[in-house]
């Protein structure tokens, strides 16, 4: 199935929600080439914000900015592997010498994992998750708040999962990578409370993206599992994160920290 692709314009019925929560805001988006983190980055390009792009997937990525500057807003593209830390500290860097600073960040780069029982795990597949689903945050975390704390704030949202509060049998290593950007986000939002920094991460629940098709794949039936324990009835939308995103970046949250804001259309509450 086809990565679905999220395009807002101005003229379309989105702009009509146009509240401009993040009017000249400079924000950073990881994992923008495509899914939630695409739709995440056009919404906070809808709020006003200027975004900056970062992927592994330099096309897609790119074309993630070329939409926001078809839209009429203003963004770039860095190309970054966020588990290595001189690519993380040169993207951040990037973004401040363009435009001068960092008010809000969505870490969202993330893979699936290897979706096996966990004695079937090799020790290589488990690093790589954890690297790319919660070193990378820490990473992130590491120099965003550094530039952060010579502004004397900012916002901070980390991509967790509802698997980050709960177990799902044969996703061993991706559950345990989600649960530690829970723990860091809450560690993260305590240290910094009081430098008027917040940190929060969103907890998608089965959202339809191309992430969810690949899983559907390796596990025949999973996407039907997952319907029949959605109380609403559905799959989650990329865009309905990318909102949950954008109020969590704002001062519309300004009393929101350390929080797992579960995006998962009632399926936690069973």
């Amino acid at each position: 199935m086809p990565e679905r692709t999220a395009v807002f314009t101005l003229d379309n019925n989105m702009a009509g929600k146009m509240s401009r929560l993040l009017e000249d805001k400079v924000a950073m988006v990881t994992g923008g080439a495509g899914g939630i983190g695409r739709a995440t980055s056009l919404i906070l390009a809808r709020e006003g914000a200027r975004v900056a792009i970062s992927d592994v997937s330099v096309e897609e990525g790119t074309e993630t900015a070329e939409q926001i500057i078809a839209m009429g807003g203003d963004a770039f593209f860095h190309s970054a592997d966020v588990t290595r830390e001189e690519d993380v500290e040169n993207l951040v860097s990037q973004i401040v010498d363009r435009w001068g600073r960092l008010d809000c960040a969505y870490n969202n780069a993330g893979i699936e994992g290897a979706i096996r029982p966990t004695i079937e795990l090799s020790l290589e597949e488990f690093n790589h998750t954890i690297a790319v689903n919660m070193t990378s945050i820490w990473l992130c975390m590491k120099y965003q708040i550094k530039q952060m704390l010579t502004q004397d704030q900012g916002s901070i949202v980390n991509a967790a999962s509802a698997a980050g509060l709960v177990g799902f049998p044969n996703f061993a290593d991706y559950v345990a990578s989600k649960h530690g950007v829970v723990g860091l986000s809450r560690t993260a939002a305590l240290e910094y409370a009081a430098m008027s920094i917040r940190v929060n991460c969103v907890c998608p629940g089965v959202i339809d993206t191309a992430m969810v098709d690949r899983e559907a794949k390796k596990i025949p039936g999973i996407k039907d599992l997952a319907l029949k324990i959605e109380p609403l009835g559905r799959l989650g939308r990329a865009e309905e994160v990318g909102e949950a995103v954008a109020w969590l970046c704002s001062d519309a949250s300004s009393y929101v920290t350390g929080h797992p804001l579960a995006v998962c259309g009632g399926a936690l509450a069973h």
